[in-house]
């Protein structure tokens, strides 16, 4: 058993054997999160726009699902297989009751995209589109919850898919983190499932590292994305509702 030992705690690395020893610290949650602040271990949703069976959006996205639960996260994925088009079934259909249930149970997500025809797949934005904006249960599924983007791509390096989920990002109210990962030839990358050592696998433990701090930063904070408009909003259905 391979493991980093430091005083903010210890890491498993038996399942990482592309990592250094000693390079990857565990998270200080204390000292994030602030003396008030969530301490269990972040949620993460891990969401991919392919349904092909050697699909390298997904074993990317797995590689990094990797480094998360080492630094402590519960990670889930969801499969998208069997998902409707959006208004081609309810609401209550259980993959997208699924989806829904997964958001509202995460605090952070990896959105992970092959690009097709220089943008993401219809697969991937097929389940933004299933997550709606409005509250559900009083609570917005995304609002104030942190994104790391991710894409791979079949030739030469590109980030136009990257780019364009960073502009669904903030749409659905979410914290994008800075730090992006673009896996170009993503078919010369990768050997029996897993990422061969390179400098496209350091950048993926970086956007999952640096994830999992703004996660750990910014969890639990409502007043963070608390804002006027809907505040004012909410005070006149409030007045709306006692005067009719």
């Amino acid at each position: 058993m391979t493991r980093t030992d430091t005083s903010a705690g210890t890491i498993d690395l038996d399942d990482l054997p592309l990592i250094v020893p000693g390079a990857l610290r565990p998270i200080d949650v204390t000292s994030l999160a602030g003396p008030d602040g969530p301490t269990h271990p972040p949620r993460i949703l891990i969401l991919y726009g392919s349904l092909r069976d050697s699909s390298y959006s997904r074993a990317a996205a797995e590689e990094g699902a990797r480094v998360l639960t080492a630094l402590g996260c519960e990670v889930r994925f969801f499969n998208p297989a069997g998902l409707p088009l959006v208004s081609d079934a309810d609401a209550d259909h259980p993959k997208v009751a699924e989806l829904r249930d997964l958001a509202m149970w995460s605090e952070g997500m990896v959105w992970s995209s092959p690009e097709r025809h220089g943008t993401m797949t219809g697969i991937m934005k097929l389940q933004i589109d299933w997550i709606p904006l409005a509250p559900i249960g009083g609570i917005r599924p995304t609002q104030g919850k942190t994104l790391a983007l991710m894409q791979v791509c079949g030739g030469s390096q590109s980030f136009n898919t990257v780019n364009q989920m960073r502009v669904l990002g903030r749409w659905m109210r979410m914290l994008t983190i800075p730090n992006q990962s673009s896996v170009p030839m993503a078919w010369k990358e990768f050997e029996k499932g897993r990422m061969k050592p390179s400098s496209l696998y350091n950048r993926i433990v970086d956007v999952m590292e640096e994830l999992v701090r703004f996660t750990v930063m910014t969890r639990g904070r409502p007043e963070l994305v608390d804002r006027y408009s809907e505040r004012v909003e909410s005070l006149e259905d409030v007045h709306k509702r006692v005067t009719s």
